[in-house]
């Protein structure tokens, strides 16, 4: 189950057919996990998802829909350019300082 909806992530690809949908929920799936283990907290552990995780996650998603093969002879990125920024502000910052 995910949290930011199909439909959106349709839209965002201006797809109008539902053949690749289990496989569309299933990139949402990965973008969301990968966001989460990025920021060090859970997707849908939000009160409230901010709009610039549900971004991210819809680019992660269609990059990853459109771009199926990691080996390639185009130099590609695994993020595309922006998704870092858009959830940097939300990452949990680790010092390795621990309170007594």
């Amino acid at each position: 189950m995910t949290t930011t909806s199909l439909p959106l992530l349709k839209a965002q690809l201006n797809l109008e057919h539902d053949l690749d949908d289990t496989l569309l929920t299933h990139k949402l799936a990965v973008a969301e996990e990968w966001i989460g283990n990025f920021i060090g907290k859970p997707f849908a552990a939000h009160e409230a998802v901010p709009a610039s995780l549900t971004e991210a996650a819809l680019q992660l998603a269609a990059y990853w829909y459109v771009s199926r093969e990691a080996a390639t002879d185009m130099r590609l990125t695994a993020v595309p350019f922006g998704v870092l920024e858009l959830i940097a502000p939300y990452r949990e910052s680790v010092t390795g300082h621990v309170a007594a």
